[in-house]
């Protein structure tokens, strides 16, 4: 099919990234990967109930299939505790929700980005952010307050997101099968992350819901009012 094709309620060589984060089973990584998801997201932060030891989640990174990225997520980690999951996971991207600053997070050689807390006044100032931490890849807003784990399934407003980014913002935050589409549609971000709103406990994803929320973003991608003019 030619550009020319192309069905003009979808929008021509864009697609929302999918990042299903908290994986804790092999059996949702295979799944996720045959969904197309796009990213893989094993948790190292000591705060959150979805938290691995770098030995398992090299079990679960020996799951994924080629061409998914596998994510590692860290808060207020030590140097030490990052170094061993990157030797174990491999990660070809790191995810940091605490205090880091902008040399921590570019020591360990690998690109990452940066979680924004909604409560944050930072969030409201993207200058700033993008300043603050200039080797960041991207941006991932969350609702979570400042100093706690993301995974809360509690959501925000979308208006409230920066949109004057140079980088590709990542939205998160009480996304679920239900509002991804109109979050997608209100908020038009490079990628959605979710945890908890395709599980059933934390760490245990839901097949369907896995199914369903990837369904919602196509859908929300191929939406007349969603192609630009």
């Amino acid at each position: 099919m030619s550009p020319s094709d192309t069905p003009s309620s979808c929008r021509p060589l864009f697609r929302t990234r999918v990042k299903f984060c908290g994986m804790t089973r092999p059996g949702d990584v295979r799944l996720a990967s045959e969904l197309g998801v796009d990213a893989i997201g094993f948790v190292f932060s000591r705060a959150s109930p979805r938290r691995l030891r770098p030995e398992q989640a090299r079990l679960m990174r020996n799951a994924l299939a080629p061409l998914v990225d596998a994510v590692a997520l860290f808060q207020d980690n030590s140097a030490d505790e990052v170094r061993e999951a990157v030797r174990h996971v491999r990660p070809t991207l790191l995810q940091f929700h605490g205090s880091e600053d902008d040399a921590f997070c570019r020591s360990f050689g690998v690109p990452w980005i940066k979680a924004v807390p909604m409560g944050d006044p930072m969030a409201g100032s993207p200058n700033a952010l993008q300043a603050r931490y200039p080797g960041a890849a991207g941006f991932l807003f969350d609702s979570h307050a400042t100093g706690q784990p993301g995974g809360s399934g509690k959501s925000f407003d979308w208006s409230r997101l920066p949109t004057t980014l140079t980088k590709p913002l990542i939205l998160a935050g009480g996304i679920t099968p239900a509002n991804v589409f109109d979050a997608i549609i209100a908020a038009m971000p490079w990628g959605v992350d979710v945890s908890s709103g395709i599980e059933v406990a934390p760490g245990v994803k839901d097949g369907d819901r896995m199914r369903t929320f990837v369904e919602e973003v196509r859908r929300a991608d191929c939406h007349v009012e969603h192609v630009p003019a």
